[in-house]
């Protein structure tokens, strides 16, 4: 069924589309965990948006509460801020994949949004999705996750709805990777994500998910256009100044364009603006992003100890 195009919700979400440098492709209408209606919208830069035919034939898809209203003064900037973010990272080869601290390239998909209340009786919000590892094998190895928000966590986003905290999901889901809390298999139950209030600092009032130097953030970069572009992407540029990683790295997207200039990665990325395509050089580094990402995916997998394997264990 076709939504209402009149309504104040498509109105609002065209306005901020709009001024984020997208275009309205569609609005459809679907339904959410519980069977409620939801507006589905279809974003795409505009013919002339980019310089690729490619890239400009892509498009995002957003999925918000059919009830939603833009009521409070800071809804519409937000979600404007948001798909300004979504059209730059349109222009990536794989606008949907994203590096982890460890080095592995993960895509992100089947995100069902918006959240659902916990059907189990907790107070908690949940959105569910899946990760794949996308090293360009073929080896489908990935988690189903469900993202679990606490209701006083809640209450810091200024709405429950995709273009509010996608970001932050997306992060956590990287962060519980990084501890090694999520196993990456071919097939499996969904895996626990939990979005807590240790992420926030409502002193500072952001989030925080990671501490990292100046070495840590080049090698992030180094990692992600490594994998994104050389691997995945045939060489095409990606998007370096990403406000989605610098939240995950703690740091601000100035500070990831200055680590991405920086002498120590001459040679290793060619820089257009805030794009950055692998250089041959880069690519060169394959055994050692191929060792890290080994080392990263083992860390994901169960350690068992071999004593209590044996029955050696003093229980």
């Amino acid at each position: 069924m076709t939504v209402d195009l009149k309504s104040n919700l498509v109105t609002s979400l065209q306005t901020a589309a709009t001024q984020a440098g997208l275009v309205l492709v569609s609005v459809t209408e679907g339904s959410d965990f519980h069977g409620q209606p939801t507006a589905v919208f279809q974003l795409g830069l505009p013919p002339n948006g980019a310089s690729d035919p490619g890239v400009a034939g892509r498009t995002l898809k957003l999925e918000l509460s059919a009830g939603f209203a833009f009521d409070k003064p800071d809804l519409l900037p937000t979600i404007t801020a948001h798909l300004a973010a979504e059209a730059k990272r349109l222009r990536n080869p794989r606008p949907e994949c994203y590096v982890t601290l460890g080095g592995l390239p993960l895509a992100f998909g089947q995100f069902q949004w918006p959240f659902h209340r916990s059907t189990s009786g907790a107070d908690t919000h949940i959105v569910h999705g899946e990760i794949h590892l996308a090293d360009g094998g073929a080896h489908n190895l990935h988690a189903k996750v469900a993202a679990s928000v606490t209701l006083t966590f809640a209450e810091i986003v200024p709405a429950m709805e995709q273009p509010f905290a996608e970001t932050f999901v997306y992060n956590a889901v990287r962060k519980t990777v990084d501890l090694g809390q999520l196993e990456f298999i071919k097939s499996g139950n969904r895996q626990p994500v939990p979005v807590t209030t240790r992420y926030y600092s409502r002193w500072q009032k952001k989030f925080l998910f990671t501490e990292t130097n100046d070495a840590e953030r080049l090698e992030y970069l180094l990692r992600k256009v490594y994998w994104l572009s050389g691997v995945l992407g045939e060489g095409k540029p990606v998007w370096i100044a990403d406000p989605r990683d610098a939240q995950y790295l703690n740091t601000t997207e100035q500070d990831l364009m200055r680590m991405a200039g920086d002498e120590a990665g001459e040679g290793l990325m060619a820089l257009d603006g805030e794009f950055a395509a692998a250089t041959p050089t880069l690519m060169e580094r394959a055994p050692e992003y191929l060792a890290a990402l080994e080392a990263a995916l083992n860390f994901t997998k169960p350690q068992f100890n071999e004593s209590m394997r044996s029955g050696h264990a003093n229980m």
